[in-house]
């Protein structure tokens, strides 16, 4: 099947499984499983923070640092369409009891800093306590503007605000800008990457910041569930993510715009965005739920809305880019 869903369906390469299967391990609750500590290390030198910490997933990972910064009670200042916010069930809140201020997003996935000035409550026992703000690189495909990054931290913190980045796609970004990951997260306390989306491992992220923060997020790791055992089998995964695909991302990015640049050729479709690996497009919202089922039939599979996402990985070829515009004109010539 070709799956253009997510970058989440990739499958685990050859070389990658054998990084796995050669894993040396030990547990990491009691903290010495070595491909698991290695992970964390270089992930933190990587991003210029002090340390790192192995998540089974970026929900949890982002949860988790959450419930560091903030304490029951507080809240957080975060964009509507954040996957903190919007697709992660509302954890902050349910488990960690900390109140989301969701702002919307303008157009490029900033937080318009009047509207962030404007949430920011005063000291006061009728208000919760705004502790944190919290950014998502890329979002929606988009990589933040860098100027607007530094704008917005200065800005949060010299109003006491901690800062946190969910960079699930941060190596997108950093693909995407030309700008090296520690550049874009040295301005966050707290950031989040994602090794099970574009990197292609299976499972796990690694949440990194100082040492004071991760210690805070290791105990709440624990109290989510998130303590894993040999988890340096998955580690490993992460490790061959970070030292092959990284690069490789850019041509996630070509087939992106080869897609929409196809899609922009077909008049019932309209393409609103690309950026990065993903495209959006406007289809007529009769034609969704037939074409879904129709690229289905054609071995293609695709969640068809009124405004539908498509996003490229390395399990999809410029070839496979082809054949799914191919269907999708057939679909609207027949």
């Amino acid at each position: 099947m070709i799956d253009l869903r997510s970058d989440t369906v990739t499958r685990p390469t050859a070389a990658m499984l054998a990084a796995m299967t050669s894993a040396e391990v030990g547990d990491d609750v009691w903290g010495d499983d070595p491909t698991v500590l290695r992970l964390q290390a270089t992930v933190a030198e990587r991003t210029g923070k002090e340390a790192g910490l192995f998540f089974p997933s970026g929900t949890q990972s982002n949860l988790a640092a959450l419930m560091a910064h903030c304490a029951r009670g507080d809240e957080y200042i975060v964009g509507q369409l954040a996957h903190t916010y919007k697709y992660e069930g509302g954890g902050a809140a349910v488990l960690g009891s900390i109140q989301p201020q969701p702002l919307e997003n303008a157009a490029d996935g900033t937080l318009p800093l009047d509207k962030v000035a404007a949430a920011i409550k005063p000291i006061d026992d009728h208000f919760a306590r705004t502790r944190l703000f919290a950014l998502e690189n890329t979002i929606g495909g988009k990589v933040l503007p860098a100027g607007y990054v530094a704008e917005a931290v200065a800005f949060v913190r010299q109003r006491g605000l901690a800062t946190h980045l969910d960079g699930a796609r941060v190596c997108n970004a950093v693909v995407g800008s030309g700008q090296s990951i520690e550049t874009l997260c040295e301005p966050f306390d707290s950031v989040s990457i994602c090794f099970s989306k574009g990197l292609g491992a299976p499972v796990g992220s690694v949440l990194v910041g100082s040492k004071a923060l991760l210690d805070s997020a290791h105990r709440w790791r624990k109290v989510l569930g998130g303590g894993m055992r040999q988890s340096g089998v998955l580690a490993a995964a992460c490790l061959y993510a970070l030292d092959h695909n990284v690069e490789r991302l850019a041509d996630d990015h070509a087939n992106a715009a080869h897609l929409a640049a196809g899609l922009g050729q077909i008049d019932q479709v309209k393409v609103q965005s690309v950026a990065t690996n993903m495209v959006f497009a406007q289809f007529p919202q009769e034609d969704c739920a037939p074409l879904e089922a129709w690229l289905k039939e054609r071995g293609i599979l695709t969640q068809m809305l009124y405004a539908s996402r498509f996003v490229t990985h390395m399990d999809v070829s410029r070839a496979d880019i082809d054949t799914f515009l191919a269907a999708v004109k057939g679909y609207f010539v027949r």
